[in-house]
């Protein structure tokens, strides 16, 4: 028996965070206290992705979704940003094959419109590809940022009511929920970084309202099985209690 199925074993189903989201941090100081350079340890990252989420499937996580481009990263040096770009296209040309043998959904979300039109296509690929998977929907975050998340959900509300298909009145956060890149997944329960920063980023700031908050100082490339199985035991640790009193909250736990 491995880790993941100690921890499956010894956890209550309601106490496994039904979706965690990641902000992969730390790769570039990776790289360089390796005496590498920065795009080094995003390469490196990459087996971090692959244990994550072959540890998320294991143990029954319902859904995964990682930071691996902002809006804002387009601001980094020419050469990171090309090598960032073809490790997208690695990964949906290689690993999205092994996300499908396992029964993985994988989508993007964000604004693709400043991706290459060939980058584009594959992106379409893979998702047709996995469309009609039903084991852990994994969910990459490219060119993605919680405001314009907001901005554009807020702006397909608006674009509904000049068009006269909903009113005013219909606006609510039910609604413009319904209009966010991952309303198709469950509420995100449990959101971690990594690298030691103790910030969103932008990130998923709509979804993250009532989501535990996990920070570590290990880098990316180093974040493992056990250290993500570490994040979900801490999460299991946590009184969630959504704006009742720890009595209220424990007692509807019963």
């Amino acid at each position: 028996m491995d880790n993941t199925e100690i921890l499956v074993e010894q956890t209550d189903n309601k106490s496994i965070p039904q979706h965690v989201a990641i902000i992969m941090d730390g790769n570039g100081r990776w790289a360089q206290l390796q005496g590498k350079g920065r795009v080094a340890g995003h390469k490196a990252g990459v087996e971090s992705v692959r244990q994550v989420v072959a540890t998320a499937r294991k143990s029954n996580v319902k859904a995964l979704t990682l930071f691996a481009f902002s809006s804002e990263n387009w601001q980094r040096p020419a050469k990171e940003v090309s090598v960032l770009m073809d490790l997208f296209m690695f990964v949906l040309t290689k690993e999205v094959k092994r996300l499908h043998k396992h029964n993985i959904r994988f989508q993007v979300v964000g604004d693709l419109s400043r991706f290459s039109d060939k980058l584009q296509k594959n992106i379409a690929k893979s998702d047709q590809l996995t469309a009609d998977n039903t084991g852990l929907v994994l969910s990459i975050a490219a060119n993605y940022g919680g405001r314009w998340d907001i901005a554009q959900a807020a702006k397909k509300l608006a674009s509904d009511v000049k068009q006269g298909t909903m009113s005013l009145d219909d606006i609510n956060e039910e609604t413009l929920n319904e209009q966010t890149c991952l309303a198709n997944l469950p509420t995100l329960d449990l959101l971690i970084r990594t690298g030691g920063d103790y910030r969103i980023s932008n990130f998923l700031l709509w979804q993250a309202a009532y989501a535990e908050l996990y920070f570590t100082d290990t880098l990316w490339p180093d974040f493992n099985e056990m250290q993500f199985l570490e994040a979900m035991s801490c999460f299991d640790l946590r009184e969630r209690r959504f704006g009742k009193t720890g009595e209220q909250a424990r007692n509807e736990k019963r």
